[in-house]
């Protein structure tokens, strides 16, 4: 294992000063070993897999980074660098995007810009260079998003559209006479033609104001006049001396260009992602621009996945697609037109009204029959094309109010981010969708935070995603690893996203241009782990919760569960009516979808997102008859006697509440009043939690469950709360032990302290503030051949009993006379003799890497400094240090005495720490520590007399770079930086049972 030096990336760097080249030339970090590839199935082969393959998964299990690039300014030399950067450092690809927020020069789009030969042939040497170190290349779709190419203009019709409308009040009678009213919202740039779908007219409601949207319109009033059009002019009168409105409407491209261009000459403008025609554009453009026979070979061989980020359509107007007349009609059963005002928006705001009721039902059938539109006409059609390419579809299926989740069982992998969604509730939308649609893989744009450039640190990074990985999410796109440099762009190099509009943006360019770099693999290895185990068998949830809408993005929760139930240890995820019509799961032994999710319990209640309203597809109804009549327990919350149909169309209503009457009736059915009534409906079912806790707990937890063994991976979700408490696991493996994961360190080990009652299994779980663990429960040993050679203790008052050489130990802080209790019910008692007082460390040696500008945008100049101190300090208190950014090592030598022995032992407490750290005892560096928890045993490391303890601790950027350039971080507060402490030794005695 080797840096770029040649080092032992674990050995100080002594060295007073030197240069570091960030890129376009020699990369600092840590060189990871390359593990061996992962098979392409979740599931395991055989008990031994898990022993195998957890300490360390292959490039498969690993995280990824967005891979941002300036246009094709970018030289094949160091695109090969980069890959072989993020492959030493234990991540397992990249996406590329062009993305340069930050960019201040032109970066000349007509010979570099996306899809140019010159981006064309930095692609082909991304993908080789990938497919030489096993790691795999996404591709962005276009250039930035949403999907765009350069070969429409706003008028054509694979062009993304739009309607406008017109229009013109009469009031006492006044005749129409002239030109059809023209649009309200005008024309983006570059709009320059557009076609009047229709001309209505309408009467406005008695009281109604011509000064205030919606403007209420009467609805049997609403006549088409468009046939007495002749060359844009119409002439009309209205019927009575009342108000009336003249209402136009023109469709025309919306002009929408991809984010933060121009990315191509010319410029590239949005297709129209609810027609066929514009999504043949893209996949146009790249089978005659970038698909040549190399890029087609190499995507076979190291490409990942076609990448699609989120639906941000924007328009003044209304959102449209030419053929939408009929495409509603077609989804719907009823013309759109007699409603087409009820659909018309401004500034996302309703412009027309008939009544609220009416108003909701027309624009939930709108978005519905954008969401099948976006699936028949977008999704579909990409994803057998990417198929044909060697490549999985992954997109990012919220935006609009659409069914989010039955796109997610349709993709290959979809994704959720950490920056724009709510709450973990968003992540459990795509979880639904993914399980019951058979898929592996739920993707997060990961860790991003605005105004966090240069300030963002691992650990809130790994604290962010570990929440995210117990609701369901199993693979990090982390944003990201920028291209080391662009025109223009300044020390430490071409940041896409800082600086933004002038100020701080968005996290983080991660990279050797970071101190924190040397540790990465550590922290990569974390993310390895917890993606192989989410990845491993099937997820297994208590919970379906329905919701009407299958919107995410929104941070809608479920009712009781979001907010007490997962503090309990419930675990839930969302489905829509539209889901289940797609992936049609069945019911069996009281399970819904027992091959995926095996959900335990279906909960609803009124539409969420529609005040309450009691509303459900009949054909929903009907499955949820069938389910209930299986034997699924559900819960169903509210007053259904007079259930509607979503939609215009209420003709189901009277059949509707008929299956709603007899689903109510079915004995496995617990009807409650309102949200506060949830548990009792579920204690009356006799329903609890396959993982419970006693008390609540910010713990959170995700499942997996093979053939050979059930997964658990725990999550603190508190920063302030430590969790320390017993965890109830109901479980399918007979006879099951339980083993603890450490997802740093890779090591498996029993759990000794355990007790089993029946198929419930208790062990205690202890998490710092945003740690996270993972549990094993195997009726093999994980950890050798045959049964275990040691007892079950069920109990005990030391503070541990633990396996050490194979052999159990009784552990202890304090000395004195413990108790073992057996799960037999014998008992054994132990004397700890004498345990060591804690000892605070001090008389430290501090030497610092001072990171700071060098000659050019990649280049680094490194001085050193060199301190005594009594004790860790941050170094915003320390001389010379203030500003600096870098890695500092600490050195200390305690003397344990001539009566350090083998029954004594002692945990290193770092106290506070900014930001990675890696802990080296008497010369032989430890394995990767929890960075979170910050307590490593050192025992096995120590020796009586004296022992030499270093600390090696790396910092982010941001108080180097607040004085480098002041007019863009200077308004960031500075970071508490290094080894903080108190730093203690913490001793404990143990002795064999």
């Amino acid at each position: 294992m080797s840096d770029s030096h040649g080092e032992d990336p674990r050995k100080p760097l002594r060295q007073p000063s030197r240069r570091l080249f960030l890129g376009l030339g020699a990369a600092l970090g840590a060189a990871a070993a390359v593990p061996p590839a992962l098979g392409g199935t979740p599931a395991l082969a055989a008990p031994g897999d898990l022993a195998a393959e957890f300490p360390a998964p292959g490039r498969a299990a690993q995280a990824k980074f967005r891979w941002w690039w300036p246009h094709g300014l970018v030289d094949p030399a160091e695109i090969e660098r980069e890959v072989d950067q993020v492959a030493d450092a234990g991540f397992g690809g990249l996406e590329i995007a062009d993305v340069h927020h930050s960019a201040t020069e032109d970066l000349d789009p007509a010979n570099s810009g996306w899809g140019t030969p010159a981006w064309v042939s930095a692609l082909e040497a991304a993908l080789a260079r990938a497919e030489k170190r096993g790691v795999t290349i996404d591709l962005t779709i276009g250039p930035a998003w949403p999907a765009a190419v350069p070969t429409i203009t706003p008028q054509d019709t694979a062009a993304v559209r739009e309607l406008a409308h017109g229009v013109e009040f009469l009031s006492g009678g006044q005749e129409f006479a002239g030109a059809v009213p023209e649009p309200v919202v005008e024309p983006a740039e570059g709009v320059t033609e557009r076609r009047l779908v229709a001309v209505q007219v309408a009467r406005l409601a008695d009281g109604a104001s011509t000064d205030k949207r919606p403007y209420k319109l009467v609805a049997d009033t609403v006549e088409e006049v468009t046939d007495r059009v002749t060359d844009g002019n119409l002439t009309w009168s209205p019927p009575d001396d009342a108000t009336w409105a003249v209402i136009s409407y023109w469709e025309r491209g919306s002009g929408q260009r991809p984010e933060r261009g121009p990315h191509t000459e010319p410029v590239s403008y949005v297709v129209d992602h609810f027609s066929t025609t514009g999504t043949q554009a893209v996949i146009d453009f790249w089978e005659e621009a970038i698909l040549n026979n190399r890029v087609r070979a190499l995507l076979k061989k190291a490409g990942g996945a076609l990448f699609e980020d989120s639906i941000e359509m924007e328009t003044d107007a209304t959102l449209w697609t030419t053929t939408m007349p009929e495409d509603f009609e077609r989804h719907t059963g009823y013309a759109l037109k007699p409603y087409l005002p009820l659909a018309i928006q401004q500034d996302e705001n309703r412009v027309f009204s008939f009544d609220s009721t009416t108003d909701r039902r027309l624009l939930d059938d709108y978005n519905d029959t954008l969401s099948q539109l976006y699936i028949d006409k977008h999704i579909k059609p990409l994803k057998k094309w990417a198929d044909k390419l060697g490549l999985q579809y992954r997109i990012q299926p919220y935006g609009l109010q659409t069914d989010a989740v039955t796109k997610a069982a349709i993709v290959d992998i979809p994704e959720g981010e950490s920056l724009g969604f709510k709450n973990l509730d968003d992540f459990r939308s795509l979880a639904g969708g993914r399980d019951l649609g058979g898929n592996t893989i739920l993707s997060s744009e990961a860790g991003a935070v605005y105004g966090g450039s240069y300030s963002t640190t691992w650990a809130r990074t790994v604290r962010t995603i570990s929440r995210e990985y117990a609701a369901g999410v199993n693979q990090a796109v982390l944003h990201g690893f920028s291209y080391a440099d662009a025109p223009g762009a300044q020390w430490p190099g071409f940041a896409a996203f800082t600086p933004y509009s002038g100020g701080i943006g968005y996290s983080e360019s991660w990279g050797p241009r970071h101190p924190t770099w040397r540790h990465a693999p550590d922290v990569a290895g974390f993310f390895a782990r917890a993606q192989y185990l989410l990845r491993t068998g099937a997820s297994t949830v208590d919970v379906a919760f329905l919701r009407q809408k299958g919107y995410a993005g929104s941070g809608f929760g479920a009712a009781y569960f979001s907010s007490t139930g997962v503090k309990l240890g419930w675990t839930h995820q969302f489905v829509s009516p539209r889901l289940l019509e797609v992936t049609d799961p069945k019911v069996k032994k009281g399970r819904l979808a027992p091959d995926g999710p095996a959900y335990r319990l279906l909960v609803f209640e009124g539409d969420a997102f529609s005040g309450r309203a009691t509303t459900m597809p009949l054909e929903t109804a009907r499955r949820l008859l069938r389910y209930a009549r299986d034997g699924l327990p559900m819960v169903i919350v509210g007053d259904w006697s007079a259930p509607e149909a979503p939609g215009v169309d209420q003709t189901d209503n009277t059949e509707l509440a008929g299956v709603m009457a007899d689903l109510l009736a079915q004995p496995g059915v617990q009807q409650v009043a309102t949200r506060d009534d949830i548990a009792d409906g579920i204690a009356a079912l006799g329903l609890r939690p396959a993982v419970s806790y006693a008390q609540s707990s910010p713990l959170l937890h995700a499942k997996r469950r093979d053939k050979h063994v059930e997964l658990y991976y725990f999550a603190n979700g508190s920063d302030t709360q430590a969790v320390d408490h017993e965890v109830t696991i109901t479980t399918e493996v007979k006879d099951a032990r339980p083993y603890a994961l450490d997802l740093w360190s890779g090591q498996i080990t029993p759990i000794v302290v355990h007790r089993v009652d029946g198929d419930r299994v208790t062990v205690r779980v202890r998490l710092a503030p945003g740690a996270s663990s993972a549990i094993a429960l195997a009726k093999h040993n994980l950890v050798g051949d045959g049964r275990p050679g040691w007892a079950v203790v069920s109990g005990t008052d030391a503070d541990d009993v633990v396996l050490s050489g194979g052999k159990p130990v009784v552990r202890a802080a304090e000395p004195g006379d413990y108790t073992v209790t057996y799960a037999d019910g014998g008992t054994d008692g132990v004397r700890v003799d004498k345990v060591g007082d804690t000892v605070e460390l001090t008389g430290w040696t501090l030497e610092v890497e001072d990171w700071r500008p060098g000659a050019s945008a990649t280049e680094t100049d490194i001085s050193s400094h060199e301190l005594t101190l009594d004790s860790p300090a941050p170094w915003t208190d320390l001389p010379d240090l203030a500003d600096v950014s870098g890695i500092g090592r600490y050195t200390t030598t305690v003397d344990l005495g001539e009566g350090w022995t083998g029954g004594v032992g002692a945990h290193l407490e770092l106290g506070e720490v900014t930001d990675t750290f890696r802990v080296t005892v008497n010369g032989t560096p430890l394995p990767p520590a929890d960075q979170l928890t910050r307590r490593v045993d050192v025992g096995p490391h120590l020796v009586k007399g004296k022992n030499t303890i270093e600390i090696e601790v790396a910092t982010t950027l941001i108080n180097r770079m607040r004085v480098f350039r002041p007019d863009v971080y200077g308004g960031a507060a500075r970071q508490k930086y290094g080894l903080i402490g108190p730093v203690r030794l913490v001793p404990y005695g143990q002795v064999e049972l």
